[in-house]
């Protein structure tokens, strides 16, 4: 079979770049090598329970934004969403709750008490955030593909933005700690532990302007989708096949099929056959597996490599959970992020210090009656659940022990729980490696470093001139809205909309 673009890898990314060309008239194919789409949305099952393998979070629902701009060229409903108060919770070590979302006064007030200590600074360090996030977001609106942009248009928008474009160009060479003078330790780790979230790396570490984006979306306002991203990802696919386009699933791709000149004709199959294309080839797979797997080390130039080895991820250990609908209901909000310890006078360690707890809420709990799915979520490096075992023993007693810690520090933290949760499964790196086939497990993308950010980011380019790539680990970065932005920006460099 001939198409003018096959799409490999059927996650949020890749079904949304499908659907998009497919409602443009675009011939395409989306080859998936699991038996269902969705990729690290993908939902997952277990004892009359649906769980979400992320946080539970979605950004940029509001009207006008990113979601909405998409489904409003496809043929089929956006899915449900609703708004959450507050967007999330942060839990700070000695039990103080500082609720993050769209009530500005709430927010202020809520800063004010857990750090009284440098209150205004850390009350000015977002009020000079925000308006640069907002100015981002509006660029964003006119030019999703603001990596690439050629430079003209770039200047345009600093133009559009006067008031802010020297702050704008000066924070680009800048990291998020560079503007937390004057706050002090406690209030840097509580932007610490919302940064290794939403952008894979603490303050000291992670672009500036990143972060503000990053820091304002809670602010601005997060939603639940009914049925979780699993719903998201339904939709998209029946968009797909109502537009004309084919999803073929269980069809592990290979590698690309070359042609002259170094142009991608096609893709080979696990099963030998041949799938042609006439235009482009989109990799839905990590900026690391598309160049390892699909291009392959030997057509990869040596930039390439070099950088692929520079670029970081994170491994993610999850524990699903069943919790009483009562015990639920005593926590703070459906989603909670805890911070187990200052840590001062030391490297932000997220492996110890972090979790993220995230109920289905109460109108959507995709769970038996009186109960609810709870995924709770640490970081973990991928590769040391990697290490050779002559067995599986050696990997069922690392998955006992991260079980055993992670389940004492959430009681630690969440005290309400009480019994009131039983867990039903785990999950580690070496499990999203087998439901995903990503390099070592690794989810949430590249970390916004200085090194991957702005001029310097992965974007849907690569060394072949018809082969694109979209996901988290390229421009714009972490996130189903980023992950929606990136396909946006494919699908208008190979069909804009008409």
């Amino acid at each position: 079979m001939s198409y003018e673009v096959v799409v490999v890898g059927g996650g949020i990314g890749g079904l949304t770049t499908a659907a998009l060309l497919a409602a443009r008239g675009v011939s395409v194919c989306l080859l998936e090598r699991e038996r269902e789409a969705g990729g690290c949305a993908a939902a997952f099952g277990h004892s009359g329970h649906t769980f979400e393998t992320g946080a539970g979070l979605y950004a940029s629902w509001q009207p006008g934004e990113i979601h909405e701009r998409v489904f409003d060229e496809l043929p089929v409903e956006a899915p449900q969403v609703r708004r959450l108060s507050p967007s999330y919770v942060v839990r700070l070590p000695d039990g103080t709750d500082v609720r993050v979302g769209a009530n500005g006064e709430e927010f202020a007030a809520g800063l004010r008490a857990a750090f009284p200590e440098c209150a205004e600074a850390a009350l000015r360090f977002y009020g000079e955030m925000t308006p640069l996030a907002e100015a981002l977001h509006r660029a964003a609106a006119r030019v999703p593909a603001l990596a690439t942009a050629p430079r003209f248009q770039r200047l345009k928008l600093l133009a559009a933005e006067a008031r802010l474009s020297q702050s704008i160009l000066s924070g680009l060479g800048q990291t998020a700690a560079r503007h937390l003078s004057g706050t002090s330790a406690r209030f840097r780790r509580f932007i610490d532990a919302q940064l290794q979230i939403f952008a894979q790396t603490p303050s000291d570490s992670a672009a500036y302007l990143y972060a503000a984006v990053a820091l304002s979306q809670g602010r601005r306002g997060m939603y639940a989708i009914r049925g979780g991203a699993a719903a998201l990802v339904a939709a998209l696919v029946e968009s797909i096949r109502l537009s004309g386009g084919t999803v073929r699933l269980d069809a592990p791709v290979l590698r690309l099929a070359d042609g002259p000149g170094g142009v991608a004709v096609g893709v080979s199959l696990l099963s030998g056959e041949v799938v042609e294309v006439t235009r482009a080839v989109v990799s839905n797979l990590t900026v690391w597996d598309t160049y390892g797997k699909l291009l392959g080390s030997e057509r990869t130039p040596p930039e390439a490599r070099a950088r692929l080895k520079r670029l970081r991820g994170w491994g993610a250990y999850q524990i699903f959970l069943s919790a009483d609908e009562e015990a639920a209901r005593r926590l703070p909000s459906d989603q909670v992020l805890s911070l187990a310890d200052w840590q001062e006078g030391a490297d932000f360690d997220a492996e110890r210090l972090l979790f993220m707890f995230s109920a289905a809420p109460e109108w959507d709990a995709r769970a038996p009656a009186g109960k609810r799915a709870v995924t709770v979520s640490t970081f973990t490096d991928a590769a040391q659940w990697f290490t050779f075992h002559e067995d599986e023993t050696g990997h069922e007693e690392q998955d006992r022990r991260a079980l055993a810690e992670c389940w004492e520090r959430m009681h630690a933290a969440l005290p309400e729980l009480g019994a009131g949760v039983e867990v039903l499964e785990t999950a580690t790196p070496r499990v999203f490696y087998e439901r995903t086939r990503r390099r070592l497990g690794m989810v949430g993308g590249v970390g916004q470093t200085l090194e991957a950010f702005g001029p310097n980011s992965v974007t849907h380019r690569t060394s072949l001139p018809n082969l694109y790539m979209v996901g988290d680990t390229t421009f714009p970065g972490h996130g189903v809205a980023a992950v929606t932005q990136s396909a946006l920006i494919v699908a208008d460099e190979i069909c804009r909309r008409r």
